[in-house]
């Protein structure tokens, strides 16, 4: 299996005007990539028989420009036209050529299955953060110090020891500060959980999760902690001339605080994710849609056409919560996690009425609206913690869908 290993890189002031440079280069180089390809495209859609079926299924593969035409282009583009395409090795100049060709096949399997499709798009400078060696021509990593051709040796914070075999090495930058992203084949060590038992999680905002044994993950809300300093750097921000300098800075304060509250939710969700792998061997949670619930209402209007109330500001802040706990990224982690585990299985179930049906006896109650925190069932009296009530229907439902 592929493991990736990130660390932080701390290069010199003119190693780190090299990096950018090299980064603005392959940028440059995707979009030229790009270019040709759409204007190859426009040129057949020129041609006057191009809405004919049998023309166009015949003679459009002759338009077509794939990764191996420009790649052996290449010699040429450096030779004649970008000289200073020599000072990066051709491998990752392929490399940024293979990314062109990723994006089209994406768009092409979006488009045959139905999908919004989204066209490949230009990547500005801002947006095009990464660069890789794909073999191990180029790079060579020595202790904590990283060698790069052309670029010199680089010092390196190695946090943690490098398991496998190194087969890429990506250069990434996130704001001012730089990374290596090292790509490791590792040889998959199943790991037994400390129980052989199922559990059912009910993922909120009051606790992010909460156990069908009781337990809860208390939500840390990282955002709405960071939320006043974010404000100050935002409002700071609007203040300043527009392509000035001192724009320039504050939007790097504004992006570094957004890094920051970034990397406090991926490492509580990282050391939670862990924590649930190694303690249970069947882990069920609901099939949640965040994208889906985190949507805005929709407008409503009255018989003359004038806006009513939507309860847009109240949905607007549980948006922002629903959004801050990142129980998609949770959940995708926790799969990545049991995989490489072995012994442990992920479900996921419908979470239809899962908060209004009954653990004890099975039977529907009223609807609840998101105010009521204790499930009282007016069928059995039992009284439960509704998240409670929820992660044991949950539970019921993963297993019944094992047994079937």
């Amino acid at each position: 299996m592929l493991k990736a290993f990130k660390y932080r890189l701390y290069p010199t002031t003119a190693q780190a005007e090299k990096l950018d440079w090299q980064l603005a280069r392959c940028c440059e180089l995707y979009n030229c990539a790009l270019q040709e390809r759409k204007d190859a495209w426009n040129a057949c859609k020129q041609h006057p028989n191009f809405y004919d079926p049998a023309w166009r299924k015949e003679h459009a593969r002759d338009y077509r420009i794939t990764y191996y035409d420009q790649a052996n282009a290449l010699p040429e583009l450096k030779r004649d036209l970008r000289p200073e395409y020599c000072a990066i090795g051709s491998h990752v100049l392929q490399d940024v050529l293979r990314r062109v060709e990723k994006t089209f096949q994406a768009f092409f399997r979006r488009v045959s299955c139905g999908h919004e499709p989204g066209y490949p798009r230009y990547q500005s400078r801002t947006r095009y953060d990464s660069f890789c060696f794909p073999d191990r021509a180029g790079w060579k990593l020595k202790g904590n110090r990283l060698t790069l051709s052309n670029l010199g040796t680089i010092k390196v914070k190695l946090h943690r020891e490098i398991e496998g075999s190194i087969k890429t090495c990506i250069l990434k930058r996130e704001g001012e500060n730089w990374y290596v992203v090292l790509a490791c084949e590792v040889e998959a060590v199943p790991r037994l959980p400390s129980t052989d038992e199922a559990v059912g999680i009910d993922l909120g905002l009051l606790h992010f999760a909460t156990l069908s044994n009781a337990d809860t993950i208390e939500n840390p809300r990282y955002l709405r902690a960071s939320e006043k300093k974010l404000a100050a750097k935002q409002q700071a921000l609007s203040r300043k001339k527009r392509g000035s300098q001192r724009r320039k800075k504050a939007a790097r304060q504004v992006g570094k605080c957004h890094r920051k509250v970034r990397n406090q939710r991926q490492d509580f969700l990282h050391k939670e994710s862990r924590a649930l792998v190694s303690c249970y061997e069947t882990m069920i949670f609901e099939d949640l849609k965040p994208k889906n619930m985190s949507r805005r209402p929709k407008p409503r209007q009255d018989e003359n056409g004038a806006f009513l109330p939507n309860g847009a500001a109240a949905k607007g802040g549980l948006n922002k919560s629903i959004q801050d706990a990142g129980w998609a990224t949770f959940t995708r982690l926790v799969c990545a996690k049991a995989e490489s585990a072995g012994h442990t299985t992920v479900v996921f179930v419908n979470p239809h009425k899962t908060s209004q049906l009954c653990s004890a006896c099975k039977l529907e109650g009223p609807h609840k609206d998101l105010s009521e925190r204790t499930h009282t069932c007016v069928h059995c009296g039992v009284v439960l913690d509704r998240d409670h009530n929820a992660a044991l229907n949950i539970l019921r439902l993963g297993l019944s869908l094992q047994a079937a």
